[in-house]
């Protein structure tokens, strides 16, 4: 039931400009959610929503762009926790070395987190080869990953 109102309120606050938390109460519940404002701020707090100034010169909700980078970090500090034993850099390719079974969930993961400078991974059964754009794209990246141990 959470997941499914929380789904409703992005495709709203999409499709529309929602100034208050009363409007979007009311606009959940013409989509036929009910809810009440305490789990409505739990909801908005969940999804990381802000407020940003729209083209009609008012604040309405929209999700936070910094909450795609945390996604994407806490995604990635996961991967690696739970999978990854090693790794090096070698120009512009990055070799993973993961528990046996996992390299490939975990290129499956990166591949799906659209990093601009990834141009590709293959996967192995505990081996996985990340090919950044660059060696600089590549230490870059390695950089996130000391961060991440």
């Amino acid at each position: 039931m959470k997941s499914s109102r929380q789904s409703v309120i992005l495709q709203i606050i999409s499709e529309q400009e929602i100034e208050t938390q009363g409007q979007l109460i009311k606009a959940l519940a013409e989509r036929g959610v009910a809810s009440t404002q305490a789990t409505l701020s739990r909801d908005i707090k969940q999804l990381h929503l802000v407020k940003e100034l729209g083209s009609s010169g008012r604040y309405h909700y929209v999700v936070s762009g910094k909450s795609m980078n945390n996604d994407r970090e806490m995604r990635l500090r996961k991967i690696f926790r739970e999978s990854v034993t090693s790794y090096a850099v070698a120009q512009n390719i990055i070799v993973i070395k993961t528990l046996p079974g996992l390299a490939s969930a975990a290129c499956s993961t990166l591949d799906s987190m659209h990093i601009e400078t990834l141009a590709g991974t293959l996967a192995g059964d505990d081996t996985a080869f990340l090919a950044m754009k660059d060696s600089k794209a590549a230490e870059d990246f390695c950089h996130e990953i000391d961060e991440m141990f």
